[in-house]
C-alpha cells in the first residue's frame, strides 16, 4: 500500500496518473496547499521540502518526496513504463526536460498570467515566451512520433506522465493547443486513456480533462 500525499496541481497528477496506470493499491491523504497543509510538522518529516506530492510505501518503508523521484521509484518497482537500452537515456532526458524547464516555467505562466494577471506586464510577456518557446520545442519532438522516448515511434513512459499534466493547463497558459498539431494529438492520446483520467481526479473531483 502506498500513502499519497497529494494535491490536485500538475505535479500531483503526476503520481496518481502512474499510480492508476500501474494499478497500485493507494490512499490518499489530501495536502491541502491553499489553506497551509504542507507546513504541518507530520508532512514536513515526509516532505521536508514543504511540496507535494509524497509518498510513504508501506511494503518498504521508503518515504520519498519530489515528484520525479517518486515516478522513477514506482516505475522501477514495477518495471513498468520505462524504456531499455539507450532509449532509457531519452525517456530521463525528456523527464529531465519537464522537471527542470516546462514544469517551473509553465507555474511561473500560471502565477503572473493566471493570478496576477495585469500586475507585472514583463514576467507576464517573458513567461508566456518561454512557454511557447517549450511547447515549440515539445511540438518538433513529437512531430514524427507517438510519445516522447522510446524506440521508432516511441512508447508510453513515465516521461509522458510527467509532461501530460502541465499540458492540461494549456487554458491557464492561454495557449491555443490546436497550434501544435503534434503536442494536440499527442495530449488527447493520453487524455483518452482511462488511468489517466481517474489519475486526473485524485485527491477530488475536478471535473473533465480540459480538451482543445
Amino acid at each position: 500500500m502506498i500513502d499519497f500525499y497529494t494535491w490536485g496541481t500538475p505535479n500531483g497528477r503526476k503520481v496518481s496518473i502512474l499510480l492508476e496506470e500501474l494499478d497500485l493499491p493507494y490512499q490518499v491523504k489530501p495536502i491541502d496547499i491553499t489553506a497551509g497543509d504542507q507546513l504541518a510538522p507530520d508532512f514536513l518529516e515526509i516532505s521536508p521540502n514543504n511540496r507535494i506530492p509524497a509518498i510513504v510505501d508501506r511494503e518498504t518503508g521508503m518515504s520519498l518526496m519530489e515528484s520525479g523521484a517518486i515516478l522513477l521509484y514506482l516505475a522501477e518497482k514495477e518495471q513498468r513504463f520505462l524504456c531499455a537500452g539507450q532509449e532509457r537515456w531519452a525517456m530521463m532526458e525528456w523527464l529531465m526536460w519537464q522537471m527542470g524547464g516546462l514544469g517551473p516555467m509553465l507555474g511561473q505562466v500560471h502565477h503572473f498570467l493566471r493570478f496576477n494577471k495585469g500586475a507585472a506586464p514583463y514576467a507576464e510577456e517573458r513567461y508566456s515566451g518561454e512557454a511557447h518557446r517549450l511547447y515549440k520545442v515539445l511540438n518538433k519532438r513529437l512531430s514524427d512520433r507517438d510519445y516522447v522516448a522510446g524506440a521508432g515511434r516511441g512508447e508510453y513512459t513515465i516521461a509522458d506522465m510527467a509532461i501530460w499534466p502541465w499540458i492540461s493547463r494549456f487554458e491557464w497558459q492561454e495557449v491555443d493547443l490546436k497550434a501544435y498539431p503534434a503536442v494536440c494529438n499527442w495530449y488527447q492520446r493520453l487524455a483518452a486513456r482511462p488511468a489517466v483520467q481517474r489519475g486526473y481526479q485524485v485527491p477530488t473531483e475536478s471535473g473533465p480533462v480540459p480538451l482543445p
